[in-house]
């Protein structure tokens, strides 16, 4: 019976997992030594720990991606040699491809745990993210009304890490009672005892942030069974199992080593430990099926389909200056209240203290029971937010820039590859944050975020053209960034003085809007530089050019179309608020040469970090002023 429903278990079911214990002792050892390296030590004093749990959590081999199906996360991916070979063993898939293709170029069984593989749910290895996704799945199964639960099996190394604490402190403050970690507290990590390499209190952290503590032998399964049945009776609290464990548990000369931590055994030593182990050394026959790289494919159902009302979009009139962050922020509450129907996808959103900033205060009001005050914690808050959005739900977070992009780069980068549906809403992007200065001024963002595979990284113009980008993503699965800055825009019009994003403007990624028609120059913009762009092309005017204004919304991404229509143009200008060397410029520039655009390219952007003012003087100062840009521009024609 699956889901620790029973108190306790027989005396033949102990027997039964104990020797499946010995048994995946030995996989480990074999597919570690096979591949020469890995992380056998770790993986032995967690391999009780990972048979209890995936043997009786509400999971099925035979429907790894069901529904409302319990969550178990390994926080420490390194061990990821015990999470394959329990898995394999309890028949997620063939074991003996777990042995014989493990950390091979081209296997699913890589180094570090993959979502990619059936009976694993998140995608580890930078340590002390676990217990945060943990959180995220537990918060949005809630959500979601699932009778399930969320396992967290963690090393004692991580819990050093600041993003765990924080974690903990989210998980007690969002009662988050369908949530066990388990931690294995074998104290040794790769260069030594953990005590002597960065003392941390466990136990009394956990109690001090409102967490239940059981402490075990981590190598007892009775007593790891039990002790999750008692936590699964707290209902007004998060818990803990602290597992008392060695590591290298199992064979003699593995046992209390760290050097086992990182280190596999030679081919003598595995024969030396298979044999206490009362096990068959059956090497060479996995050595052969790894020369055959006949590698299995798992085709995991980590997408779903949204279904939301985004019809109906607000327009915002000619004559009214709003800042593109309120128009994100009504966007955002404008879809909500259109579904809120059992038939519609849920949306939560994420907050990190800085509400009415980044104008979540719209959302929260009205959906408080789908808002998430997190306070300045935003490393746990942007793992979070992405594990929950692999719950069939769309997860918003808000934050500024320099937060949510480059603060939390390395979490945003884990959310990439775990392929989450994460949508990220940065605000005070660029120098149009003004008196904050250098620390907050966000200025790499395009940049930074192309280093990520998946995310697409949208910088609306004005505030109607960001109600239809909002409206966009929301609707879409996956990860994308929508920036806006801080101050109040006017709203574009064209050239016949009407509303250049109107009622029936639609936005698709990859789309470029023509904001003035010109010839000769062509200047590109987005975001803060779009109004300033149409400023550089009236001053312009008065010099007798007619340069052309084009919106790139999508600066990071520069389509076949767009190098066609700019090849009608003899000189390419582009105009950021950004560090101009990783920018829309340097998009432009690579995509150029690729295209075989062979046209001379002027870039306006940032040489450095900007000072404090309000935003037109720090344009002006930083020499990216409408006035600066012209004077820029008519230099250079005529230095030629």
């Amino acid at each position: 019976m699956r889901g620790f429903k029973r108190p306790t278990l027989s005396n033949e079911e102990i027997i039964r997992l104990e020797q499946l214990a010995r048994k995946i002792r030995g996989d480990i050892l074999k597919m570690t030594t096979l591949a020469k390296s890995g992380h056998p030590g770790g993986a032995m004093s967690s391999l009780e720990l990972f048979l209890v749990v995936m043997s009786y959590a509400n999971i099925d081999p035979n429907d790894p991606d069901k529904e409302g199906r319990d969550y178990i996360v390994v926080s420490h991916g390194h061990t990821s040699a015990g999470v394959y070979a329990t898995l394999g063993n309890l028949g997620f898939f063939d074991i003996d491809d777990a042995i014989s293709y493990f950390r091979q170029a081209g296997s699913p069984f890589e180094g570090h745990i993959e979502r990619d593989v059936p009976g694993i749910e998140w995608t580890t290895g930078n340590l002390g993210q676990g217990l945060s996704a943990g959180c995220g799945l537990a918060l949005a199964s809630k959500i979601k009304g699932y009778d399930n639960h969320v396992f967290v099996i963690m090393g004692d190394a991580e819990q050093a890490k600041g993003q765990v604490a924080e974690a903990r402190r989210f998980a007690k403050k969002f009662n988050l009672n369908n949530l066990t970690v388990l931690i294995d507290y074998n104290r040794r990590q790769i260069s030594g005892k953990t005590f002597e390499i960065m003392p941390v209190n466990i136990k009394e952290n956990y109690e001090s942030d409102g967490w239940k503590v059981v402490e075990v032998n981590g190598h007892n399964i009775r007593e790891i069974y039990e002790a999750i049945v008692e936590c699964n009776r707290y209902e007004e609290q998060p818990c803990m199992v602290l597992a008392h464990t060695v590591m290298g548990k199992g064979v003699s000369f593995m046992e209390g080593n760290e050097a086992y931590h990182g280190k596999p055994l030679t081919e003598e030593q595995l024969k030396k430990a298979l044999l206490e182990l009362g096990l068959e050394n059956d090497l060479e026959k996995y050595k052969k099926i790894r020369e055959s790289k006949k590698f299995p494919v798992f085709n995991r159902k980590l997408r779903f389909d949204i279904k939301l009302n985004t019809q109906d979009p607000i327009l915002y009139k000619k004559d009214e200056k709003l800042d593109n962050r309120t128009a994100l922020g009504k966007a955002l509450w404008d879809v909500a209240k259109k579904s809120m129907g059992e038939e519609y996808t849920p949306i939560i959103a994420f907050d990190c203290d800085l509400m009415g900033s980044v104008k979540l205060n719209f959302f929260a009001k009205d959906f408080p029971d789908r808002f998430f005050e997190t306070g300045v914690s935003e490393h746990n808050t942007a793992t979070v937010s992405g594990a929950a959005s692999c719950v069939g739900l769309v997860s918003v977070w808000g934050d500024f820039g320099v937060f949510g992009i480059d603060e939390t780069y390395n979490q945003q980068r884990l959310n990439d590859i775990n392929k989450t549906n994460l949508k990220l809403f940065v605000t005070h992007l660029g120098i149009d944050v003004g008196e904050d200065g250098k620390t907050h001024h966000c200025v790499d963002y395009v940049g930074t975020l192309k280093n990520l595979y998946s995310f697409k990284t949208i910088i609306p113009a004005d505030p109607n053209q960001t109600d239809r980008v909002v409206r966009y993503v929301l609707s879409q699965f996956g990860n994308y960034a929508v920036g806006v800055g801080r101050s109040k825009l006017p709203i574009i019009t064209d050239e016949n003085g009407n509303e250049f994003f109107g009622k029936d403007y639609v936005y698709e990624y990859g789309k470029f809007d023509v904001l003035r028609e010109g010839e000769g120059i062509a200047i590109l913009v987005y975001g803060s530089t779009a109004h300033r762009g149409i400023k550089v092309h009236e001053l312009l005017k008065d010099e007798g050019y007619t340069p052309g204004i084009i919106n790139i919304a999508s600066p990071g991404y520069i389509t076949d179309e767009l190098l066609e229509y700019l090849s009608e143009f003899d000189i390419i200008i582009t105009y950021e608020d950004h560090n101009k060397d990783t920018g829309l410029a340097a998009s432009l520039a690579q995509r150029m040469l690729e295209y075989g655009l062979y046209k001379r390219l002027i870039r306006f952007g940032l040489s450095d970090y900007a000072t404090s003012g309000k935003a037109n003087d720090v344009f002006d100062y930083m020499g990216i002023s409408p006035e600066k840009v012209k004077d820029g521009i008519l230099l250079a024609l005529k230095e030629g």
